[in-house]
């Protein structure tokens, strides 16, 4: 589950992780109280407006700008919110943007300059080890760093059973070049990272930049958290922080109605049961001359009314051309799945304007395929997986 900025700086914070203080705000009003109030408290004159959406790359596309007085946050503030903000890492159309954080000024002058790093931690699945990646070259794209400067990117592993020891974190902050407080900073930013990151359950923990001051103070000005869903039973609170409008609304949809949906950009809906299969049948498709555009997993049951479901969610992306229901009947018999298959169809009616290929293996297959070839509906079906194969390239010829 993917945080916003603010969210993730708060669970940094809450671990004792320095972090560049901020307020969010959902209209121009509310950024300039919490702009005033940040002077309160902190002292700063200027204002960084960040955009918070899910995704990368917001200062190359307009979504993080400094202001230098009130006046000016009321004016970037009004800009950023209700914008269509496009990175790298948004669909073409853009994320809107419907709050901003408003942060203070870290980039104060002082005794040296401020410096910026790379700072992540996520899990090698390599090694089943969790991991630090750090770099020297902060604010930077790391993809493009790893590309043209791979020697400047640095990892340090830690042993699950003794987790991060005291000279690994000297290690990081003697590899990023620090001495004096500096030095001593970044060991303690390191060692509460990875506190936070272990004891929230995350999977990806991202501080680009982690910024040196020029006072010598470590803190994390950005923050890209990513936590692991199957963790959430135990942080009810952080299930509480899902913003579901930067979720895709069908997956969203699918996940409320107890189905394993991912919405891609193929041709052909598929509709399967388990996990192994659904990856199968998805190669079937790209053997077959298409592309899939979801995966589908209806689990162990696909009663008329789950079916019913799982079409109504397919056919909500307008460039599948083809529906290729492929079920195992091991747990479900496929008699019963045929006749979901049919009964949704009739249900549903003229909302399916595409040809449907139902591939039904295992118990009572040969029942459930008298059962869809004597119903009438316009249900092409199949028993092999060539056959379906060669029904999906059939009709996406035609």
């Amino acid at each position: 589950m993917n945080l916003h900025e603010y969210q993730g700086k708060e669970i940094l914070n809450s671990f004792g992780v320095r972090i560049q203080r901020g307020i969010v705000a959902s209209n121009q009003k509310d950024a300039v109280d919490a702009a005033k109030q940040l002077t309160t408290e902190t002292g700063t004159s200027w204002y960084v407006v960040k955009a918070q959406i899910h995704a990368g790359g917001r200062g190359k596309g307009g979504g993080v700008k400094l202001a230098k007085s009130l006046e000016e946050v009321e004016t970037i503030s009004n800009d950023i919110i209700g914008m269509m903000l496009k990175t790298p890492q948004t669909p073409a159309e853009g994320k809107l943007v419907n709050q901003v954080l408003i942060a203070e000024d870290v980039y104060y002058p002082g005794d040296s300059e401020p410096e910026e790093y790379y700072m992540s931690v996520l899990l090698n699945r390599a090694t089943g080890r969790n991991m630090i990646m750090y770099s020297t070259e902060g604010g930077m794209d790391i993809e493009a760093v790893a590309e043209e400067t791979p020697h400047l990117i640095f990892t340090e592993e830690i042993d699950p059973t003794m987790g991060l020891l005291p000279f690994q974190a000297r290690k990081i902050a003697f590899n990023l070049g620090l001495s004096g407080g500096a030095f001593k900073e970044m060991v303690k930013f390191v060692s509460a990272l990875y506190t936070a990151y272990v004891k929230s359950d995350s999977s990806l923990f991202e501080i680009n930049p982690v910024l040196k001051t020029s006072d010598d103070k470590i803190l994390a000005v950005d923050a890209k958290v990513t936590l692991d869903e199957n963790a959430l039973f135990r942080h009810k609170d952080y299930a509480e922080l899902r913003d579901l409008r930067e979720e895709n609304p069908i997956e969203v949809e699918a996940k409320a109605a107890g189905l394993n949906y991912v919405d891609l950009d193929g041709n052909v809906g598929c509709m399967v049961n388990g996990a192994g299969l659904a990856m199968g049948t998805m190669d079937l498709i790209k053997q077959a001359g298409g592309d899939p555009a979801n995966f589908l997993d209806v689990g162990g049951t696909a009663d008329a009314q789950r079916v019913e479901t799982a079409f109504g969610i397919i056919l909500k992306d307008p460039n599948v051309k083809a529906i290729l229901v492929n079920i195992f009947g091991g747990i479900v018999r496929c008699d019963r799945v045929a006749q979901g298959v049919v009964d949704a169809y009739k249900n549903m009616g003229d909302k399916i304007n595409v040809p449907i290929i139902c591939r039904l293996q295992g118990t009572n297959a040969k029942e459930a395929k008298e059962l869809i070839d004597n119903s009438g509906m316009e249900i092409i079906s199949a028993t092999e997986f060539q056959e379906a194969a060669d029904k999906v390239q059939e009709v996406l010829a035609s």
